[in-house]
């Protein structure tokens, strides 16, 4: 997969602030259900936030980079405990593309 140009992460990362976390990992961690729901997510919208619970910074960097790893998207940005993961979709759904619904806030 190939790295994301300071283009591309400026454009997601103005698309993403319009975003409301779409999956929460809580005190369990990583399961197999949070990471096909994020999969999921990420082939309907391409562009989500997943927020994070838990206090240590490094478990919740682990964590990000696992389901990074697991879904095979590429982290946009990381604040606090929220993440923005992109991943492009093999077939864009218009209706649901946050790239195309949220398109106007990149220009």
């Amino acid at each position: 997969m190939a790295a994301l140009s300071i283009q591309e992460r400026k454009r997601l990362r103005q698309i993403g602030h319009a975003l409301n976390p779409v999956v929460m990992i809580g005190g369990q961690g990583l399961t197999e259900n949070v990471i096909e729901e994020t999969s999921r997510a990420l082939n309907d919208h391409e562009l989500i936030k997943v927020k994070v619970a838990g206090e240590d910074r490094e478990v919740r960097a682990q964590v990000i980079d696992q389901l990074a790893e697991a879904t095979q998207s590429q982290v946009v940005q990381k604040i606090g405990k929220i993440v923005l993961l992109y991943k492009k979709a093999a077939k864009q759904n218009p209706h649901l593309s946050n790239l195309v619904r949220h398109a106007h806030l990149s220009n």
